[in-house]
């Protein structure tokens, strides 16, 4: 059909229908203020439909509608454009999803807006349809070695190149005025030099728009083709590359905000959006069940202005797309979202009928629909955290991930809150970060000149801070100002080398034992500006048979360095260990940070004391009450302590979790409660209240509860 005749067609069947049919809206439970953004409310329960091309010609509106409310959903993601149009578009550039039915997104928008569910119309632009390519070649990507990236016949674009930046606008544009929309999401925003579904890496796009646009900003460098940190030209491409994403969010902002400021902008970016986006996926080995929570942390406590939704992505991986993550995991994932500040999110393939896997439908459901009954809950925390945990960016990857959750992983199972920042943002937050009285850099390099003024700043404040192995190896000044420590090797393999915590004023989780065993990086550093040296590096040894092993002296080394301060310790650990701890689990490398910790900030400690297992993750926030009526209120209502049971899972496997009795907690509280409810057992908790401490206990713990301790 031609596509004009489509669209028109389209359009007359949309107005006969809105005639034939009475106008029905269901009425929200309390009316927010109309000039409060919608999504502000922070109670999203998101469900994205991903449609394959094929479902177009399938989907039914009225079922999928009802599977919404079913499953307590507010709000939905869908198709709309970019690689394929979903819609009969009037653009030349855009192809037309051959399976389209002309009526069937505004059917959907309607019916969702008749039910009180908004709609997020879903684009990517990273990709074109081989037609479009074929006339228009300077619009794709290019590598270093002259490759296309191609998924069977779409072909990656450029950033810089005229699709990106003008014919999406068009697209854009052509939606918000056809469709009344809630919002937009942007599916894989930004540089590509990946194909993420075939796992293979192509390198630095040398499109010619590309070259021309960084010689422009760069005042005539020549584009970089390799990835390297050290390189001063590829460090201005990353600059260039942030320069430019930004400068397109903000044109695609001012035209969708000129359109209507009620539309919401929802990415994986985090400036001019209004919802930043990110996923929980399981891809790789070791799993990490904290994923959720990692994810919200990192995200609401970077970018506190900003709503976000963290989605728990279906599928096993891009390869096996019809074959679902357990249900256990998909549990723990949204409880975890909601715990930390998020509202509900997960993303599946298709819509919900004849689905391949519909394992976790049930657990959608019980999850969303727990979240409906106790939304004033939800939404609206303040941290108690005294810690900061600085992490390797959004999307953390190789061995700075590995290190970094692996001091996650010591702080969850020693149950101390804490917050997660992201480098990029520490420059950004000099008040907030001054608040806490810990703050921990695992593997963090390459801070900002304003980041480092911040972090100083905090120590002179009397924030403790604590590094690990590789952090600010490229600011020598930096580390000898606040460590006290020169780096003489900072990669040094210490398999085979131990550690000595032979001061037991410090070190005090070491009974019977005199010599830690070292696998991994083993940094060689003087610390002979530093004010105490502790943890002496026992050389390798000689490797043999029992009859001749031994020989393991003094190196002359320290695994710990310590600069005092005028108010606060600075602690370096010039060594992988949260890695270690991460990818093999031995405590006593968990407990060298945490007899640190006591050493430094023992109150940090204090906040939350509990005999509750390792793998019950417990989560405390202050709250206001997230009501319609409430929403200009500051001063809080109370505080919520979240229980989510990770007993079922097994390191490879997500069983179902083993309910837990008799738990008790002593929470640090400047309130006596008017009351303590469980919202799982719906029913009142006896405590008691003494000296600014709550005492509490819980008969039993099966996937997950929230004890509200109201004012």
């Amino acid at each position: 059909m031609n596509p004009k005749f489509a669209y028109l067609l389209y359009i007359l069947l949309g107005a006969v229908s809105c005639l034939a049919q009475p106008k029905t809206k269901v009425a929200s439970p309390a009316a927010w203020p109309a000039q409060l953004p919608w999504w502000k409310a922070n109670n999203l329960r998101l469900i994205q439909t991903n449609l394959p091309a094929y479902e177009a010609a399938t989907l039914n509106p009225d079922s999928l509608v009802r599977d919404l409310l079913d499953h307590s959903a507010n709000t939905l993601i869908i198709n709309a454009g970019g690689i394929m149009a979903f819609y009969p578009t009037q653009l030349d550039f855009q192809y037309t999803n051959p399976y389209m039915k002309p009526n069937m997104l505004g059917d959907v928008v309607r019916k969702c807006h008749e039910q009180g569910i908004r709609v997020i119309v879903r684009f990517d632009f990273s990709r074109v349809h081989e037609s479009i390519f074929k006339a228009h070649p300077d619009w794709c990507y290019i590598s270093p070695k002259g490759e296309r990236i191609i998924n069977t016949d779409m072909y990656v674009v450029s950033i810089n190149a005229p699709y990106v930046q003008d014919k999406a606008f068009r697209i854009i544009e052509e939606v918000i005025d056809t469709f009344p929309i809630d919002g937009i999401f942007l599916n894989m925003p930004g540089y590509q030099v990946n194909n993420p579904y075939e796992g293979k890496y192509h390198g630095i796009d040398q499109n010619p728009s590309d070259q021309k646009a960084f010689a422009a900003y760069s005042n005539g460098l020549k584009l970089p083709t390799e990835e390297n940190k050290a390189d001063p030209v590829y460090q201005k491409y990353l600059t260039f590359k942030k320069h430019t994403v930004e400068e397109w969010s903000k044109r695609l902002h001012e035209l969708v905000k000129s359109k209507n400021p009620q539309i919401a902008i929802c990415t994986y970016l985090d400036r001019y959006v209004d919802i930043i986006r990110h996923e929980s996926q399981t891809n790789s080995l070791p799993y990490w069940p904290y994923m959720s929570s990692d994810n919200v942390s990192n995200a609401v406590q970077s970018f506190p202005d900003h709503i976000v939704s963290n989605s728990s992505i279906q599928q096993i991986s891009f390869q096996s797309r019809y074959n679902a993550v357990e249900p256990e995991e998909v549990t723990i994932r949204l409880y975890e979202n909601i715990a930390n500040g998020s509202g509900l999110d997960i993303s599946l393939m298709g819509d919900m009928r004849g689905y391949e896997d519909e394992r976790n439908f049930e657990a959608v459901k019980k999850v969303y629909g727990f979240h409906k009954k106790y939304e004033p809950y939800f939404g609206r925390y303040t941290s108690v955290a005294k810690v900061a945990v600085v992490a390797p960016g959004a999307w953390p990857s190789g061995e700075p991930m590995q290190e970094y959750r692996g001091i996650q992983l010591m702080l969850k199972e020693a149950h101390i809150p804490y917050d997660i920042i992201e480098d990029a943002q520490v420059g950004h937050l000099a008040e907030k970060l001054k608040k806490y009285r810990l703050i921990v850099l695992p593997d963090i390099t390459y801070l900002s000149q304003e980041s480092v003024r911040v972090l100083k700043e905090a120590s002179r404040q009397g924030t403790h801070l604590i590094a690990t192995n590789r952090a600010l190896f490229d600011n020598p000044q930096t580390l000898m100002d606040l460590f006290g420590a020169k780096i003489i090797q900072k990669d040094y393999d210490g398999a085979g080398n131990y550690l000595k915590p032979d001061d037991k004023a410090l070190f005090k989780r070491f009974p019977g034992q005199s010599m830690l065993f070292w696998k991994f990086n083993l940094g060689q550093y003087d610390f002979s500006a530093a004010d105490h040296r502790f943890l002496p590096i026992l050389t390798k040894g000689r490797p043999g048979p029992p009859e001749i092993i031994g020989g393991h002296d003094p190196s002359g080394y320290y695994a710990m360095g310590v600069k005092q301060h005028p108010s606060s310790k600075a602690v370096l650990l010039p060594i992988n260990l949260g890695r270690l701890y991460y990818l093999h689990g031995y405590e006593q490398h968990k407990n060298i940070l945490l007899d640190v910790i006591d050493y430094l900030a023992p109150e940090v400690t204090q906040l939350v004391q509990t005999n509750a297992p390792e793998r019950i993750e417990v989560i405390l926030q202050r709250y206001v009450r997230n009501t319609p009526d409430n929403y200009t209120k500051q001063t809080e209502d109370g505080m919520v302590l979240h229980l989510v049971n990770l007993t079922g899972f097994s390191g490879n496997t997500y069983f179902a979790p083993l309910p837990v009795r008799d738990l008790s907690f002593r929470i640090k509280s400047d309130y006596k409660p008017a009351r303590i409810f469980s919202m799982k057992q719906q029913k009142p908790v006896r405590f008691s209240w003494k000296d600014g401490y709550l005492e509490l206990t819980l008969d039993r713990l099966d996937e997950f509860d929230g004890l509200v301790m109201e004012r």
